[in-house]
């Protein structure tokens, strides 16, 4: 597992007044688990990728490793440790006139690793990222997603306990990047990596993270299992992961919810209908995330003498359902 504890970055400025890149950041992944962490252009991801790799040394704060403090290692000491953690960046940077087989076994070679294993770890790698039939294959003999499979396997040539992936699906195409997504998440069991997946694309988050880290103006906003924080009147991130293009409607009331909850009653649309409440769908965005339905729904109700907005609120809670907004205050008006 890694631990980010009050991680700071700053640069000196020609003011005198330091710059703050990042600010207080604090977060833990656990091993077999994928974390995302997005956030706006300029927010400092690519700062906070290049601390945890150790590109760059943090400000203050620590970041710890199956318990080891990295950040107050150096030279040998920091060589040795930086071991645990194994980097897959958006170019997956290959040799180009060396094959699949040699690129995954040059960390091993450089560290003095004798044949014989180095032989047997590489077939596995390459077994492990479905590229067995690749072995001799050069890079520009690959497509670009067989090309972020070979860097994957070398980040774990050294047997790394947390894997950073630093947009690793950035200029994929679908197709690949639904590949990329699917072995993360089977190598995150198979080797029970801790995996910091640092990206822009909310596709990506929803499908391979377990939990997700919003960093904003250098700080951590908002951290914890999607489906924990979409629950959240006030997460940020609701919009985003689950983007809505509302039709028309005549009816005057419009209602966007939050599907959060395990234990949403599945037929409520029904129910309402049952209640003389006519509802149309305008807009919907649900998937299935660790077992758990959420997502975002948009519905228009009619309004009427017999309509009570409280008792309509508290149904909706009661099914499982959040309200993204209150209820328009000129419904409550009416209702009241």
């Amino acid at each position: 597992m890694i631990d980010i504890e009050h991680l700071s970055k700053h640069y000196p400025s020609p003011r005198g007044k330091p710059q703050v890149i990042l600010e207080d950041i604090s977060l833990q992944v656990p091993a077999g688990s994928i974390t995302a962490v997005v956030g706006p252009s300029g927010a400092g991801k690519s700062t906070l990728a290049k601390c945890i790799s150790l590109l760059e040394k943090p400000s203050a704060g620590r970041i710890l490793v199956e318990g080891i403090d990295l950040s107050t290692l150096s030279g040998e000491a920091l060589r040795r440790q930086r071991r645990l953690i194994g980097t897959v960046f958006q170019s997956a940077a290959l040799l180009q006139r060396k094959t699949v087989w040699e690129n995954i076994a040059l960390p091993l070679q450089w560290l003095g690793v004798v044949p014989r294993q180095i032989r047997s770890q590489v077939s596995q790698l390459l077994e492990s990222v479905g590229l067995t039939d690749k072995a001799a294959a050069f890079p520009t003999q690959l497509s670009g997603g067989q090309q972020q499979r070979v860097g994957i396997a070398r980040a774990l040539a050294l047997n790394p306990k947390v894997l950073l992936a630093d947009e690793a699906t950035s200029g994929l195409d679908p197709q690949a990047t639904q590949s990329i997504i699917e072995l993360l998440k089977r190598l995150r069991e198979e080797y029970r990596l801790a995996i910091v997946l640092i990206t822009h694309e909310m596709d990506v988050v929803r499908q391979a993270a377990d939990a997700v880290a919003y960093i904003e103006k250098g700080r951590l906003t908002q951290f914890g299992q999607i489906e924990h924080l979409l629950s959240r009147a006030d997460s940020t991130l609701t919009d985003q992961l689950f983007p809505l293009i509302p039709l028309a409607s005549s009816k005057p009331i419009e209602v966007s919810l939050r599907y959060s909850d395990k234990m949403v009653t599945f037929d409520w649309i029904s129910r309402l209908g049952q209640q003389g409440i006519a509802v149309d769908i305008l807009a919907a965005h649900l998937e299935n995330i660790a077992g758990c339905l959420v997502g975002r729904i948009t519905i228009a109700v009619e309004s009427s003498p017999q309509f009570n907005a409280d008792h309509f609120v508290d149904q909706l809670r009661q099914w499982g359902l959040h309200l993204d907004h209150p209820l328009p205050l000129t419904v409550l008006k009416e209702a009241g």
